[in-house]
């Protein structure tokens, strides 16, 4: 690691470089403070956004369509979404993409020359967010994962990490912090999801903060064996079949899992008119990518397929939020995007990519604004302490550093929340076993030490260290969850509770702790 040691002041501090952090750099910038952005990757072309394309919530301004809209979510979260939050969600969502279009995305037109805003091109929304970022003064700090937050006597004062081009060690004092890092694809060669590997979650449990719903956690998006592009919207257009060529009509994602458990699963998107077909291709072209590549039509071949984890990437656990500013129980640290918990807005069910696009920029919206005025706040400023951390001091003087099989605790992990058995087919007897050893890895990596000089070595510790607690928080969760309710399928009680209303708090790094937060029933719970 390089000797130097860069230091920044601001009043807010910005994790993450996806969506839901670039909005919120952008709206706390646009308040008049002092923002700096660290993103793990390059901010504008990293994460799972950047990668492909997304669709938004699609809002209409009449009441009734807004009223019947919000109606279908509420609906669709087994009891744990919030009407205020999808109201909140839908509001910000209408008003996110009107400043989209001042600030000059490319949305298609109708026939009347009106933005059509549903869909988003990751690449051209990506690069937007990082003019509009850059243009709006927030300094950025590109291949600079975050490591440790800083904390104080009165909340967080800051965040520290490692720059992985040039090896410096770099700290930044904040007012505030937002953590935007994403969620956790535990590596599974989802497209986009290489830098998902849980870190903010890691950083907000160490300062105290109190994570929720990470028992839904366990989603898995379909994908051709050759690629690693995860579209689920695309298959409801496919026929399934077996390597005989006969069809499989339970297209239920956990009924083919068990097909692909036994013998190979193809599928051929054959239920497309020319007019979807072109549609598709037009809004995802990465789909289409590999299958251009290696000369296969989709529309008239059969293709392999696979299901590959997304995890809370298109799960709802994450980081709990105490209000509607998307502030955490430890002061000064907010959350948005894929780290935040989207049980609100999506409950039980997966967000897909349309709600979760639109969650990302309004929990960036919000808590930008939120984590600016919080700075700007007399209670912030007093605070302000000259606080800095090494990431050299972890290591005593004169004990030497021992070197860490990476690759193989990785695939460890993988080998405990990747396969359907385990986390798709949840039993008592399963997770436990797997939390069994997961808790042996978290003791394994808790006691290493590596060479300081090495920078790629550290922030892949960190990394497998994040994958870790985010697959123990996942299972204790789900253990807590005696029922199967939307992702969460516990098939020792096959049945949804209806008495079970509750959201699963968790919290701890080597002691866990769960709490079961009540929620009141009925589909229009406020």
């Amino acid at each position: 690691m390089g000797s130097g040691l860069k230091t920044f002041e601001s009043d807010v501090l910005v994790l993450g470089g996806g969506p839901a952090g670039t909005w919120a750099a952008y709206t706390a910038a646009s308040q008049g403070v002092k923002v700096v952005l660290a993103d793990k990757g390059y901010c504008g072309s990293s994460g799972a956004t950047a990668a492909s394309g997304t669709n938004l919530w699609h809002v209409r301004s009449e009441p009734a369509r807004r009223e019947a809209s919000i109606r279908r979510f509420l609906s669709r979260g087994n009891g744990l979404a919030n009407r205020r939050w999808l109201e909140i969600l839908y509001d910000h969502t209408k008003m996110g993409t009107e400043q989209l279009i001042e600030l000059g995305y490319p949305f298609p037109l109708d026939e009347h020359g009106r933005p059509i805003s549903r869909n988003l091109q990751g690449p051209e929304y990506m690069r937007l967010m990082r003019k509009t970022v850059r243009k709006a003064g927030v300094v950025i700090l590109d291949h600079s994962p975050a490591l440790k937050l800083i904390t104080g006597e009165r909340g967080v004062s800051g965040a520290a990490g490692v720059n992985l081009e040039t090896g410096e060690e770099w700290s930044v004092h904040a007012k505030a912090v937002i953590i935007a890092t994403g969620g956790c694809a535990f590596l599974s060669r989802a497209l986009g999801c290489n830098v998902l590997t849980g870190d903010g979650y890691l950083m907000a449990a160490e300062a105290g903060a109190v994570l929720s719903g990470m028992e839904f956690s366990n989603i898995y998006g379909f994908s051709t064996e050759f690629s690693s592009c995860t579209k689920n919207f695309l298959y409801h257009w496919a026929t399934f079949y077996r390597e005989d060529n006969s069809v499989i009509t339970n297209t239920d994602k956990r009924a083919l899992a068990i097909e692909m458990q036994r013998a190979p699963v193809y599928a051929r998107i054959d239920k497309a008119s020319d007019a979807i077909q072109v549609a598709m291709r037009r809004s995802q072209p990465n789909f289409f990518l590999s299958f251009d590549r290696l000369g296969k039509d989709p529309f008239r071949e059969r293709f392999p397929i696979t299901l590959r984890l997304e995890g809370t990437v298109r799960g709802t656990g994450g980081i709990n939020l105490v209000d509607d500013t998307c502030a955490t129980n430890v002061p000064g640290l907010y959350a948005a995007g894929d780290a935040a918990t989207r049980e609100f807005v999506a409950g039980a069910t997966t967000g897909g990519g349309h709600i979760n696009a639109s969650w990302a920029i309004c929990s960036g919206r919000i808590s930008g604004s939120a984590a600016a005025d919080y700075a700007l706040g007399t209670e912030a400023a007093a605070m302000r302490t000259q606080l800095h951390f090494r990431f050299t001091e972890r290591h005593s003087a004169g004990k030497p550093a021992r070197s860490m099989d990476m690759p193989s605790i990785v695939k460890s992990i993988q080998e405990e929340v990747i396969p359907y058995d385990k986390n798709l087919f949840r039993t008592e007897t399963s997770m436990r076993a797997s939390l069994a050893r997961l808790n042996d890895l978290w003791k394994t990596i808790r006691l290493n030490e590596h060479d300081p000089n090495d920078v790629r070595a550290l922030v892949r510790s960190r990394e497998a260290a994040s994958m870790i607690a985010t697959a123990r928080w996942m299972y204790t969760s789900a253990l807590e969850r005696k029922e199967s309710r939307g992702m969460h399928q516990h098939d020792d009680y096959p049945a949804q509770d209806n008495g079970a209303l509750y959201r699963v708090l968790i919290s701890g790094v080597d002691s866990i702790r769960t709490q079961r937060e009540p929620q009141s029933g009925g589909p229009d719970r406020s």
